[in-house]
């Protein structure tokens, strides 16, 4: 039995999709740490491609300067911005911790009732519900 060209393409189509799935799988949240570490990479990466486009700058402007002084019959450019340097890395300043991690959702006092009472402050302070 032979299978019509139609017929192959979308069976073939059919895979690749199929095969991608598992690749569309949420992947778990990042510890802090590892958050921590993504961020300082990213913020390198964002530095080095400043620091590749200044470079570049520089050499553009070298060329260009080169071009004004060799040629005869050249004729003045449109005014550019000069090329800025990024200055040396900085590490990204590290975030407060999560608001769990610091303590801040539990009060000071001991709980004397559990969290999810449908009472109210008023209810459970003693006074009247108004």
């Amino acid at each position: 039995m032979t299978l019509r060209p139609p017929l192959v393409a979308a069976l073939g189509a059919a895979a690749f999709l199929l095969a991608g799935l598992p690749a569309a799988a949420k992947l778990p949240a990042l510890s802090p740490e590892a958050q921590a570490k993504a961020d300082e990479t990213k913020a390198k990466t964002a530095w080095s491609d400043k620091v590749a486009a200044y470079k570049l700058c520089q050499s553009q402007d070298r060329v260009v300067a080169q071009y004004r002084k060799t040629a005869t019959n050249a004729k003045p450019g449109a005014e550019t911005p000069a090329c800025t340097d990024p200055g040396p890395f900085s590490a990204p300043a590290a975030s407060a911790p999560p608001l769990e991690a610091a303590g801040a959702h539990s009060p000071p006092q001991t709980a004397t009732q559990p969290h999810n009472s449908t009472a109210t402050d008023a209810e459970q302070k003693g006074g009247v519900k108004k």
